[in-house]
């Protein structure tokens, strides 16, 4: 087992549950006290510095052994958003296909002056991919953390990106959706022309007409781009849905943000958006290591025959995983025998040959009046308001509409209530404003207002929100490592104002 000395402590508490681990190596400084208890946990236990493993390759030189395209490279674990985590099992062979097909989609658009600043947790596929294809390619990788990217979460320093100045950049959507209400906030502090000013070169910048982009980014973006450090040209969104709106937003005011589609499974990808067809609200089009087929889906209306093609999206290919790690139960359900996965994501291929992600086979809720709605496409929605940093959408049989539990934008929301003739309007107990009914009520009339301008239809409006001031994080237990919803342990830890708000 490798691991990092910090980790040695909690370590040290599940060992003596681990038979199998007989070497412990790792980095960083411990403290003695904690190498101490750890090798006193564990009779027998060997546990030695990264240095010591180093020392002893150099004085045993022994001759490589080449891979063979079948053996397993690595188990990655999946995000574990729907269920337990699984292990995918990918081969030397899936690896190097993703790279190649990545590789073959985007090395046109690299320059070696190009860098790429990582952040979020290589354990996870979309950031282990990534930096694998830009090693290839080559290209300067800098490290940095998600409370740390901007000026705003460090003190007496610049945050990550204005620090390292990327041209690439990669993240899921909250990370995307939280640099949009930043800006927006930073817009609505600067009053009201200015506000209109943005807004008015935001529609211009997306307008098409022939240099005008150079011009509003000369008069207004070029201060937004600034924050990032100047350099940023592209930038890549996977992991969950992007609203339209934030995708929007982020390429016409930052920086070009282009969507993909993928999974554990699939090595991260199986479409992406090519910038030469660039179109919002679109996952892209096939990779070159992955074939796609959409299989009908009957009780939701989703069929291959469908105007626009609709259906399960099922995967073939070199880049597709060989199976789970000792779960053939779950490889039978999953894989077929003449090699398709089974994503349980449903898609529908577009006009020009893209394919969106409408919809999730598991996250779709029939209501009481009999209709499905798709809980991940309306949350996406519903997370692009100003007022919302987080959220997670309700629904069951037992009701006509959704509800949401909101995680309340604190800048914002207290512009909001202030705005709303709300008095107890206090950045020092926003968990008491979120209390108020008042507040509740405004803020459900916002969403649905939002909702309603996105397209939604009346089944598909929210029936009652619930709002909280909490920080949802992987620690709290309420988020994945991939900043994904943990729906149970959310539903249950706020089960009691669910029952008062939603019974």
């Amino acid at each position: 087992m490798f691991t990092n000395a910090e980790l040695l402590p909690t370590l040290t508490k599940i060992i003596g549950e681990c038979p199998s681990v007989q070497l412990v190596v790792y980095d960083g400084e411990p403290t003695e006290a904690s190498l101490a208890a750890l090798r006193a946990a564990k009779e027998g236990l060997r546990v030695i510095h990264i240095d010591e493993v180093e020392r002893m390759g150099k004085e045993n030189m022994q001759p490589a052994i080449p891979a063979k395209s079948e053996d397993v490279y690595c188990v990655m674990y999946t995000s574990g958003s729907t269920g337990a985590p699984k292990g995918v099992m990918l081969t030397h062979g899936n690896i190097c296909a993703a790279v190649g097909a990545i590789w073959h989609l985007f090395y046109e658009f690299l320059t070696p002056q190009d860098t790429y600043l990582a952040f979020l947790p290589l354990a996870h596929i979309l950031e282990f991919v990534v930096e694998t294809c830009w090693m290839f390619a080559g290209l300067p990788i800098g490290y940095g953390k998600i409370k740390t990217l901007t000026d705003v979460s460090v003190r007496e320093s610049k945050g990550d990106i204005l620090e390292f100045r990327p041209s690439i950049l990669a993240g899921v959507p909250a990370v995307w959706e939280s640099i949009r209400k930043g800006v927006l906030a930073k817009v609505d502090k600067a009053g009201a022309v200015k506000k209109a000013l943005f807004n008015q070169a935001l529609k211009l910048h997306a307008s098409g007409i022939p240099g005008m982009s150079t011009l509003t980014d000369a008069v207004v973006f070029n201060t937004v781009k600034a924050q990032t450090g100047g350099r940023l040209r592209i930038c890549l969104s996977g992991g969950g849905s992007l609203s339209p709106s934030t995708q929007h937003f982020v390429t016409n005011s930052l920086s070009l943000l282009v969507q993909g589609y993928g999974l554990t499974e699939s090595v991260a990808m199986a479409t992406v958006l090519h910038p030469d067809f660039y179109k919002i609200g679109v996952a892209g089009c096939p990779v070159p290591s992955t074939e796609i087929k959409l299989v009908d889906v009957v009780d939701a209306g989703y069929r291959a025959t469908n105007t626009l093609p609709q259906g399960e999206i099922w995967l073939r290919g070199p880049s597709i995983a060989k199976g789970y790690y000792k779960r053939p139960d779950l490889d039978a359900e999953a894989f077929t025998a003449d090699g398709w996965f089974k994503t349980g994501d449903v898609g529908q291929w577009n006009s020009d040959g893209t394919l969106s992600i409408i919809d999730r086979v598991k996250n779709l809720v029939k209501m009481s009046h009999g209709e499905y709605i798709a809980v991940e496409r309306l949350e996406s929605i519903y997370k692009s308001s100003p007022l919302v940093f987080n959220g997670c959408l309700l629904a069951n049989a037992q009701h006509n509409a959704p509800a949401m539990i909101v995680v309340v934008h604190p800048a914002n929301i207290l512009s909001f209530a202030k705005q709303s003739g709300i008095n107890d309007a206090s950045a020092d107990d926003l968990e008491h404003l979120c209390r108020n009914d008042a507040l509740n009520a405004s803020v459900l009339r916002e969403l649905n207002d939002h909702g309603k301008k996105s397209g939604m239809v009346k089944q598909e409006l929210l029936e009652a929100v619930i709002l909280t001031a909490d920080e949802w994080t992987p620690e709290s237990g309420l988020l994945t490592a991939a900043q994904k919803l943990q729906r149970k342990p959310i539903e249950k830890h706020y089960e009691a104002q669910i029952k008062a708000r939603y019974p």
